[in-house]
Order: C-alpha cells, then structure tokens, then sequence
C-alpha cells in the first residue's frame, strides 16, 4: 500500500488540508511531506506517530491499507444538518432483506397516496450468530420518510428522527462493488470525523446512520448519512 496516496487522502478529509499546512503542523519542510507523498521518503518513527494522532488512524490503517481504495467513487464530503422527519420503519432478516425492506415500504407508502416515497436504509444489527454463519442471513431496516400531508396507516408506529448534523458522502454507482464500496464509504466518513474532531452523538432516539439511494440521468448515487455531536 502506499503511505504517500493515504497521506493524500487524509489531508483532502482534513478540510482539504494543503502540503504547508500538513508541514507546518508536522513542523518539517513542504518538500518534505512532498517526498512523503511520493514515497521517496519514509516518516521517522516519531512523525509516524503524529501523524496518526493528527488524522486519528492507527498505524496499521496508515502504512497497510489502502485508504483510497474505489476513492474515485466518492464525491461531496461534508457535515450537512439534517430537519426533523417522521417514519415508519420495517425490518426483514433474510439472504436478501435489503429488497424486501424497501419493497414492502415503497407499497406502505404508495398505499398512502405517496407517489413518489423517500426510503433510506440502514444494516439492522440484531442478527444472531446462527442466522448470520449457519443461515448466512443478515438484517436491514428501510424507513419511509413521511411527508407533509401524507397520512400514515392507522396501524402503523410513526418515528421522529430529531434535527441532527449528519458527516455525509455521496457514491456514484454503488452496487458496482457493493460490498467493497459501501463499507469502505463508511471508513472514509469515520476518517473524516476523526481527522475533524467529530464524535458520535449519545441520543437514543436518533438514526444514527442511513442511506438514501437514487437516480440522475440513469446513474445511480447512493448518499451515505453518519450523526455527529
């Protein structure tokens, strides 16, 4: 892996951190980190060491992974307030229940008069072991998001997700490698946290992670919402 690309690619997360400012804090030369990120030279030991206090990586994440890994599928990386919003929620465990989840909302909601439904999604942690290495089952919840005049069924628990400021990314086509894309995105969110200081917030009644997926001009993008304090 490359120390030189991962350094690049902490310093874009870092508010778009430039070379000056990285020496600067690291106390060298700009040629010096230029040399860092084209792998001609190797940090000391110590500059290691602050470097991942700096960007909030381990040494393992700097030196052995490739954090730009599918980089050029990510675009808009940003801290965006979300509004307050209504949902109702359902959960299926199964080998597919990412389309069944959505599915069964998308009809809730089209049964409500809602034509056109917003649905995010989030992985539903509750799974045993058994379902997940026996049954190779996993969870996931899709919520609608009710709008304003749209009446939910009678029979339905209505949610409210309280205003929140959200660490959010944007995926062009996310089902290319959706295994390697869609966790990675997430890496990269909780990079960019660390490197700016964000923590998680402690409310129990908030959403703390969603996706919302859809369509401009035939391509698929997939946004990815992690909450911050």
């Amino acid at each position: 892996m490359s120390l030189g690309k991962n350094l690049q690619f902490l310093r874009k997360l870092y508010n778009k951190m430039t070379q000056e400012e990285l020496a600067e804090k690291m106390q060298v030369s700009r040629q010096t980190v230029s040399k860092w990120e084209l792998d001609a030279v190797y940090p000391e030991v110590d500059k290691l060491l602050e470097l991942c206090e700096l960007f909030s990586v381990s040494l393992d994440n700097l030196l052995r992974e490739d954090m730009t890994a599918y980089d050029e599928a990510y675009s808009d990386l940003r801290l965006q307030r979300v509004e307050s919003f209504r949902y109702i929620e359902y959960t299926v465990i199964s080998g597919d229940p990412e389309t069944d989840a959505i599915e069964r909302m998308r009809s809730t909601a089209k049964a409500a008069g809602d034509k056109t439904p917003d649905i995010v999604g989030w992985d539903f942690p509750c799974v045993s072991q058994e379902q997940t290495n026996v049954h190779h089952m996993h969870g996931y919840t899709a919520a609608w998001i009710i709008p304003d005049g749209i009446t939910p069924p009678k029979d339905s628990e209505v949610l409210t997700n309280p205003a929140c400021k959200y660490a959010a990314i944007t995926i062009k086509n996310p089902m290319v490698a959706p295994f390697s894309i869609i966790p990675n995105a997430y890496k990269t969110l909780f990079a960019y946290m660390g490197a700016n200081g964000c923590s998680e917030p402690d409310e129990k009644n908030l959403v703390k992670c969603f996706e919302r997926s859809y369509f401009v001009d035939g391509v698929e993008y997939m946004d990815v919402f992690v909450a911050v304090k």
